[in-house]
């Protein structure tokens, strides 16, 4: 038997409430969730790609069906390499559509075998990113419902 594995790839920068919804949300539908933190060097990260790596290791550490890794180079080819068939991503509005649907179709004109799964944000999540987190952050701002606590306390060390 096939086993369903999906690649949830973004920068978390840091992760979110929002990021591990989809993740616990994606576990239901997949076998397997390899949470895949890009490698891009065009962003200005506040968090180095083997910050993040650790970080969201420590989240997800006691469940064997997800996995933390990283990619750089295009999605696509980096989904064929670990065996998977599917992107997962999470929509919080309709202005994510426009963009995400581009990368779909895109990403399937390249490798036929790749699908996209777009998954809708809770409704408590539907206002959050990281930006707006590391906004809050660093004016001292009560960011506790908005992430993980592990992350709170990074991000206070980042911004003392």
């Amino acid at each position: 038997m096939k086993r369903r594995i999906a690649i949830y790839p973004g920068s978390f920068d840091p992760i979110t409430n929002g990021h591990m919804d989809i993740i616990q949300r994606g576990l239901e539908i997949f076998d397997r969730v390899i949470i895949a933190v890009a490698r891009n060097s065009e962003k200005n990260s506040l968090f180095s790609v083997q910050e993040r790596v650790e970080l969201i290791g420590r989240l997800v550490e006691d469940n064997p069906q997800l996995e933390v890794d990283t990619f750089d180079g295009l999605l696509v080819d980096y989904v064929v390499k670990r065996e998977a068939n599917v992107i997962l991503r999470g929509l919080r509005a309709v202005s994510d559509f426009e963009y995400e649907f581009q990368l779909a179709q895109m990403n399937r004109s390249i490798s036929q075998q790749v699908e996209t799964l777009f998954m809708m944000t809770s409704t408590q999540n539907a206002y959050l990113s990281s930006s707006i987190v590391k906004e809050v952050a660093s004016h001292n701002g009560d960011i506790g419902k908005f992430v993980p606590p592990e992350v709170v306390e990074e991000l206070r060390k980042k911004f003392a």
